[in-house]
């Protein structure tokens, strides 16, 4: 089960990408298990070096009655140390923002895909949206 963020790489110039594991209670994992969740407007940021995931939706379990959560609640990433400190300060110098790609399972535990991006402008999204016409365009046409 994956959960995918498409509109990020519409929006964002993703440079790199950092794999990271999340801290969740029982009724969040039962619950993205079946796959509801959405990570559309969520982003992380950096603070006390601690990396936090903000705005990621998941919906409340329909058996977890009153051990439910809160479903877009703050939650923790664990990363490694040197990777915290580098992601920070691209974030503080250049401006740079920290965008979740996709959440997926590896094993038994959740990772959480992070892009550091940049953000596009209007005019890189109409030449994103243009070349990727044309490219179905020219897909078309070689099939008939």
């Amino acid at each position: 089960m994956e959960i995918l963020n498409r509109k990020a790489k519409f929006d964002y110039e993703i440079l790199d990408t950092y794999e990271a594991g999340i801290v969740l209670k029982g009724t969040e994992i039962k619950s993205l298990r079946m796959g509801n969740a959405n990570i559309k407007d969520s982003y992380a940021i950096i603070k006390n070096n601690e990396a936090f995931l903000l705005n990621m939706h998941i919906s409340t379990y329909k058996q977890g009655n009153q051990f439910n959560h809160d479903e877009t609640r703050t939650r923790k990433l664990l990363l490694h140390k040197k990777e915290i400190y580098k992601l920070r300060d691209k974030v503080e110098m250049n401006g740079y923002t920290i965008v979740p790609l996709k959440v997926y399972f590896s094993k038994n535990y959740v990772k959480v895909l992070l892009g550091l991006g940049k953000g596009k402008k209007n005019y890189d999204k109409r030449e994103a949206m243009k070349k990727r016409d044309t490219e179905l365009y020219l897909k078309k046409m070689t099939k008939y």
